[in-house]
């Protein structure tokens, strides 16, 4: 994809968008007694450098918390606008969010490191929403904040 709101290859739009995201919705995040996994560790690092992490669970239904945070079922659900909605799904689970992304309207989609749906991406673009695939937004974040 060669669209311009595909921006995983340009490096000032993903610094510029890494810069200015203070709410993040995340698709996927693990709970604590999952910490070793990214789904885990990468929300951690952006609430401890300060970002407003929103836990979008797909599994857990008893727990009403992670990161000291309250939990939605659907990114749809979480009230205001988002910045980014950092996904931890693999790239086939990705379009059963679909409709949910969607209806959520965020500034943007972050498929983490490893994870690519090109249709999905497609679609989140023509809606007008940046999309970013394969990237980790930690590693991204550390460049751009200076940090590590």
């Amino acid at each position: 994809m060669n669209d311009i709101r595909d921006i995983s290859q340009d490096e000032a739009r993903v610094a510029e968008l890494v810069r200015s995201a203070r709410r993040v919705a995340v698709l996927g995040i693990k709970i604590e007694a999952q910490a070793d996994q990214p789904a885990f560790y990468v929300p951690s690092y952006l609430q401890s450098a300060g970002v407003e992490v929103i836990p979008v669970p797909v599994y857990y239904p008893d727990v009403k918390t992670i990161l000291g945070q309250p939990v939605y079922r659907r990114v749809a659900d979480v009230p205001g606008p988002v910045d980014i909605v950092v996904v931890f799904r693999r790239g086939q689970d990705v379009t059963a969010h679909l409709a949910d992304l969607l209806a959520a309207r965020p500034r943007a989609v972050w498929l983490q490191l490893g994870i690519r749906n090109d249709r999905v991406a497609e679609r989140l673009v023509e809606a007008g929403i940046l999309v970013v695939q394969s990237r980790c937004l930690m590693v991204d974040h550390r460049r751009v904040a200076g940090q590590g």
